[in-house]
């Protein structure tokens, strides 16, 4: 099986399309649904979670529980043939939405973790 590129795309010392473990590919994949909004990708309009759009808003409860909600269907959605989802967990940082995922590889079992930081506008 080929090795899975890695994101953001580059080129390694080689001169190479670099290339990156099934671990980090998958973690690669969690920021790219947790960071694309519905209709970004031309052939797949349905694609992302819309937690971008949440940033703007005023923080609150009700806007954490909203983004764990968007983050964790959207996890389900488009990676459940990669990984089974444990918890999400929501914070607003300033501008920012940091937003913590745990999760199980199905390939091997093992445990991970990935934080994604949805950027805000400046403060």
């Amino acid at each position: 099986m080929p090795t899975p590129l890695d994101h953001p795309y580059h080129v390694d010392g080689r001169g190479r399309t670099a290339g990156t473990p099934d671990a980090d590919h998958v973690r690669d994949l969690i920021e790219q649904v947790l960071l694309t909004s519905p209709g970004e990708r031309v052939m797949r309009p349905d694609f992302g979670s819309g937690v971008l759009a949440l940033v703007f808003e005023p923080n609150s409860v009700q806007i954490a529980a909203t983004t764990q909600m968007l983050a964790q269907a959207a996890l389900q959605q488009y990676l459940s043939a990669l990984i089974a989802v444990q918890s999400v967990e929501v914070e607003a940082q300033d501008a920012s939405l940091v937003i913590d995922v745990r999760y199980t590889l199905l390939a091997d079992g093992s445990s991970q973790a990935a934080t994604v930081v949805a950027p805000g506008s400046a403060s």
